[in-house]
C-alpha cells in the first residue's frame, strides 16, 4: 500500500530535498516491515538510527535551525507506521536539540554523532510532579560548589526514561529569579545520585521518573549559560511543537484508510456499510477534519522553515486543531469498526490509546488556546 504523505498533494508548501524525502520514507517503509521488533523500544530507537537514518534530521548540519517541513513529513510516515518509533523519535529531537542550540563545541563532538547513529538516545527532562505547564514553578534546583554542580528534585511523565543515555535536566540555580534561574545540565545514565523508574502507559511508550538527590555533575555538563535554562526549554518546544499535529495526521490517516477498507468489505443488512448515507458522511467529515489540520499544520512549518518566526498563533492553532481532530478521526474510526473496534487485535483500538497523549504533551489543548487568544487580543497573527 501506497504510504500517503502531504507531498502528493500539498507540493505548493515543499521543495525538492522534501520530495526526495517523500521518497525516500517511502522506500524504507513501503515494501517490508521497517522494524525488526516494533514493540521493543530499545531496538526501535537503534533502527531508527543505525538502519533508517532518520535522526539526522534532528541535527541540522550548518545552522542551530531544524527544518520543521523535514520533521513534518518523517513524523506523518510514522504515525501511520508505528506511533511507538514517532514517540522516540520526537523525544530524541527534545534530548539533542538544547546540545545543537547552545552546547560547546565539546559536547556537540562528544554527543550529536552517536545521536546520529542511533547509538545514543537523549531524553527531556523538564516536566515535575508539580510544574507541567508551568515550567517556572519547577523545584528542581542546582547549587554551585566549585567546579561541580549538585541537582536536587524530582522529574516525571519524561519519554524514552528506561532507554536514554542522556537527560537534558532542567534545574533552578538562583529559585529567587524564578524562571530567570532555570539552567540545564546534561545528566548522564548512572551518575551518582542519579535514578530512573518506568511509569506503565495504557499506550507502550517508554516513559519514566527521574529522582536527583545530591547528583554531582561537572560544570562541563552545563548547557548554555546559568539561567539560560527556560530560554533553551522554550526554544526546543518551538522547533518540534508544529510536528505533533505532523504525527496525529499521520495516525489519523492510517485510522481513515482503515475505516475505508472495513466499511468496503463490512456487510450489514444485505449491502456493504460504504453504502450506507450516515457512513458516507462519517468519511466525508473524518476526510474534511484531516485535510483542514494538514493545512494548519502546513502553514506553520513553512512559516517556520522560510521565516524563521517564533511559535505564535500559527503553531498553537497547528498543534491543537490536529491532535483533536485526530482523536474525533480516530474515534469515529472505532465507531465504524463496530465491537471490532474495542478488541485488541484491531489497528483501530491501537490508535485510539496511542493519539490520546498528543493532545497533552508539549503543551495542552487549553494552552494553545491561551496562546491563540493573546495573540488576538494583542494584535497578532
Amino acid at each position: 500500500m501506497r504510504l500517503p504523505l502531504s507531498t502528493d498533494d500539498l507540493g505548493l508548501f515543499f521543495n525538492s530535498s522534501h520530495h526526495d524525502l517523500a521518497a525516500d520514507l517511502r522506500q524504507k517503509f513501503e515494501n517490508a516491515a521497517p522494524f525488526s521488533d516494533r514493540d521493543n523500544a530499545a531496538q526501535v530507537a537503534l533502527e531508527m538510527g543505525t538502519h533508517l537514518g532518520l535522526y539526522k534530521h534532528l541535527v541540522p548540519e550548518n545552522s542551530a535551525s531544524i527544518d520543521v517541513r523535514s520533521l513534518v513529513l518523517i513524523r506523518e510516515a510514522l504515525g501511520q507506521v508505528n506511533a511507538l518509533a514517532d514517540a522516540i523519535f520526537a523525544v530524541q529531537g527534545l534530548g539533542s536539540y538544547p546540545i545543537v542550540a547552545a552546547g560547546n563545541a565539546e559536547q556537540k563532538a562528544a554527543y550529536l554523532p552517536d545521536i546520529i547513529s542511533g547509538k545514543r538516545i537523549g531524553a527531556f527532562g523538564l516536566t515535575e510532579p508539580e510544574a507541567g505547564s508551568d515550567v517556572a514553578s519547577m523545584k528542581t534546583t542546582a547549587r554551585r560548589e566549585g567546579t561541580h554542580w549538585i541537582l536536587d528534585g524530582d522529574k516525571t511523565l519524561i519519554s524514552n526514561v528506561p532507554i536514554a543515555h542522556h537527560h537534558v535536566v532542567f534545574a533552578n540555580a538562583n529559585p529567587a529569579a524564578g524562571r530567570k534561574g532555570i539552567t540545564a545540565f546534561l545528566v548522564e545514565k548512572g551518575t551518582p545520585g542519579f535514578e530512573t523508574s518506568t511509569i506503565p502507559m495504557s499506550a507502550p511508550h517508554p516513559i519514566g521518573r527521574l529522582t536527583l538527590r545530591e547528583c554531582k555533575v561537572p560544570d562541563s555538563a552545563r548547557l548554555g549559560d546559568v539561567g539560560r535554562g527556560f530560554a533553551i526549554a522554550m526554544m526546543t518546544l518551538d522547533a518540534f511543537r508544529i510536528s505533533v499535529g505532523a504525527a496525529a495526521n499521520g495516525m489519523a490517516w492510517r485510522a481513515l484508510l482503515a475505516s475505508i477498507d472495513h466499511v468496503q468489505k463490512r456487510v450489514q443488512f444485505g449491502k456493504p456499510l460504504a453504502e450506507q448515507q450516515i457512513v458516507q458522511a462519517k468519511l466525508a467529515d473524518m476526510a474534511t477534519e484531516l485535510d483542514a489540520a494538514r493545512l494548519l499544520v502546513l502553514r506553520a512549518a513553512h512559516k517556520k522553515d522560510t521565516e524563521n518566526a517564533r511559535g505564535g498563533a500559527e503553531v498553537a492553532m497547528a498543534k491543537m486543531f490536529a491532535t483533536e481532530a485526530a482523536q474525533r478521526i480516530i474515534d469515529s474510526a472505532v465507531q465504524l469498526h463496530g465491537g471490532l473496534g474495542v478488541t485488541l487485535e484491531t489497528e483501530v483500538e491501537h490508535l485510539y490509546r496511542e493519539i490520546r497523549p498528543l493532545r497533552i504533551y508539549e503543551g495542552t489543548t487549553e494552552i494553545q488556546k491561551l496562546i491563540i487568544a493573546r495573540a488576538l487580543l494583542v494584535g497578532e497573527s
